[in-house]
């Protein structure tokens, strides 16, 4: 798929909100048979929630859950969480447990 190191592919992910992802490989490095692969061992930004408008809604809940007088602020507390940081990057292995 993209076996060399400064390799770039466009992905687009949720054709209906339009999610597209620029993926590059940074390095690449003999497998870890314990590991499952492929993996996401970097990135950035916080990963939005499904269904939400693709960018543009996500901007907009992004925008409500920072500003209390937003018409939409609970309703973005109640999807986003109180606190939520739109910068903040979790790898998916680091999600679970």
């Amino acid at each position: 798929m993209l076996p060399q190191s400064g390799m770039t592919m466009e992905w687009e992910y949720d054709m209906g909100d339009s999610w597209a992802h620029d993926i590059v490989v940074q390095a690449v490095a003999p497998a870890d048979p314990g590991a499952r692969q492929p993996r996401c061992t970097d990135g950035s930004g916080a990963c939005p929630p499904e269904d939400c408008g693709g960018v543009w809604g996500y901007a907009e809940l992004v925008g409500a859950v920072g500003d209390s007088g937003h018409p939409r602020h609970g309703e973005a507390v109640e999807i986003l969480g109180e606190g939520y940081d739109p910068s903040y990057f979790r790898p998916p292995e680091r999600r679970r447990g």
